[in-house]
């Protein structure tokens, strides 16, 4: 990968990190050649891999397979110290949908499988409802590992994780994406607009249609959101198969 792609690839990544500014006047060029990996003492680097902080080493990944192997070794945040397992994602190699959540829970942890437990049930039988199995899909989440007591990942943990998600998706390409849950919707979106605003119309992430909607935990405590969850999903669908020709 030569400097300007670097470059670009690092760049789409603070933006998908929230950032909407970055100001390189005090660097010189080779100080910016060097933050993204493009110098080292002094030479132009063709091939080699930026600052692992940057997570280009994995935005090289090559398959799915290999992104779950360096999530289940990951190290990049605290949380892997208080996991059990990491938990990738499972599903088909060239899924149409992806569905992404928050994080791992107590039986994901446990499992390394995500949506295991009584919402994950919820999830499998919303998709069979407009007749996508659980296996034609793949599912993940916005951090591959558990934060402690199921609360929300802290921003630093957010940033070291994304590159994997941001690569699962390159990886893919699915014609839809649906985010569930505020935390899924916002990360993805970068956005804070809360999640009631947000559900009901097509969004974009990198060109990709990207659906809102509840997370299947919030529907087991609240069964008045199942209708627009209903509604959201169904949304997803039809615009499945517009894309696909189905």
């Amino acid at each position: 990968m030569d400097a300007r792609e670097r470059l670009r690839t690092y760049l789409e990544q603070r933006r998908d990190l929230g950032e909407s500014e970055l100001v390189l006047d005090t660097m010189t060029v080779d100080e910016v050649m060097k933050s993204i990996g493009a110098i080292t003492n002094g030479a132009t680097t063709i091939g080699s891999s930026p600052p692992e902080v940057f997570g280009a080493g994995i935005m090289e990944l090559p398959s799915l397979e290999s992104v779950a192997d360096a999530v289940s070794a990951c190290t990049r945040c605290p949380l892997y110290a208080t996991a059990t397992l990491g938990v990738p994602g499972e599903g088909a190699v060239r899924a149409r949908l992806v569905c992404v959540g928050e994080g791992p829970g107590a039986n994901e942890d446990l499992t390394g499988r995500p949506f295991v437990g009584a919402a994950g049930q919820l999830l499998t039988k919303i998709l069979a409802a407009v007749d996508l199995p659980r296996e034609d899909v793949f599912i993940t989440n916005v951090v591959k590992h558990r934060p402690p007591n199921n609360r929300n990942p802290a921003p630093g943990e957010i940033e070291a994780c994304n590159p994997y998600l941001v690569r699962q998706l390159q990886l893919i390409n699915p014609k839809v994406i649906v985010a569930f849950g505020t935390f899924a919707a916002q990360t993805l979106l970068n956005s804070k607009t809360p999640i009631s605003r947000l559900r009901g119309e097509v969004h974009r992430y990198h060109g990709i249609p990207l659906i809102v909607t509840y997370h299947p935990a919030a529907l087991l405590r609240n069964p008045a959101w199942k209708r627009p969850t209903w509604e959201d999903v169904k949304l997803a669908r039809r615009i499945l198969d517009s894309a696909t020709g189905a």
